[in-house]
């Protein structure tokens, strides 16, 4: 075991897909995969393992914001011999031509956390996807018939931004949505030279104020995580 994570050695696959919320992960276990086994359930973040397609894959909660994502996905690779992680997550899209529920795959991640930062000594890094599974995962998606929209996305570490107007700038430079853990997710993978991809489904916007409900953002949205179940190596 390790300190957040219950499982023994061997209950955990090599591929982990990680929604922020645990329930969601319940929800995508139980509905997306066969002979789906609880391996971990300390504080509330709960993991599974099953098989899709004959693959063996497991899934997991991260918390949310980046310092949450962070211990579990350097737990995960260290102690569990993990090496490909794909973020299942939401987020708020910045352009007007993404819709709720569409799904964005994360090219490269923007963050205005200093986490990198202070890893960096004050130079800035540059975040990016495993190319593989970007192109894998456009793919499959383009095979399903799914559009999927590609590029940037901002990893920012506050909801609540004290200035409503924040996002606009991030969106000039075509940013494409925010969310709070892809950019952690990205530098802990080229750290320990691991894959990493995040599949993301607009859940509100930013340009309309329209919002998905929590039992939307909870058992919907599997569009994303059935495209990354299919690049699961």
């Amino acid at each position: 075991m390790s300190i957040h994570i219950e499982a023994k050695k061997g209950d955990v696959a090599p591929t982990v897909l990680m929604p922020g919320d645990p329930r969601r992960a319940k929800h995508f276990a139980e509905t997306l995969l066969e002979e789906a086994v609880c391996f971990n359930e300390v504080r509330g973040m709960l993991g599974f393992t099953g098989t899709y397609k004959g693959k063996r894959v497991s899934i997991m909660g991260s918390g949310m914001g980046i310092p949450s994502l962070s211990i579990y996905v350097n737990e995960l690779i260290n102690d569990y011999g993990v090496t490909t992680v794909m973020r299942v997550g939401t987020c708020g899209t910045m352009q007007p031509e993404i819709n709720i529920g569409d799904v964005i795959l994360a090219m490269s991640s923007s963050t205005n956390s200093h986490i990198n930062r202070l890893r960096f000594k004050g130079m800035d890094y540059a975040p990016t996807a495993n190319f593989d599974l970007l192109y894998k995962a456009y793919q499959a998606a383009q095979k399903q018939g799914d559009k999927v929209f590609v590029g940037s996305i901002l990893a920012s570490d506050t909801f609540y931004d004290d200035d409503p107007e924040a996002w606009k700038l991030w969106a000039d430079y075509g940013v494409l949505a925010v969310e709070m853990e892809s950019a952690g997710l990205y530098t802990l993978a080229a750290k320990y030279k691991v894959s990493a991809l995040s599949l993301l489904t607009a859940s509100d916007s930013l340009v309309t104020g329209k919002a998905a409900s929590a039992e939307e953002r909870e058992t919907g949205y599997t569009r994303m995580a059935k495209i990354a179940l299919e690049i699961a190596p």
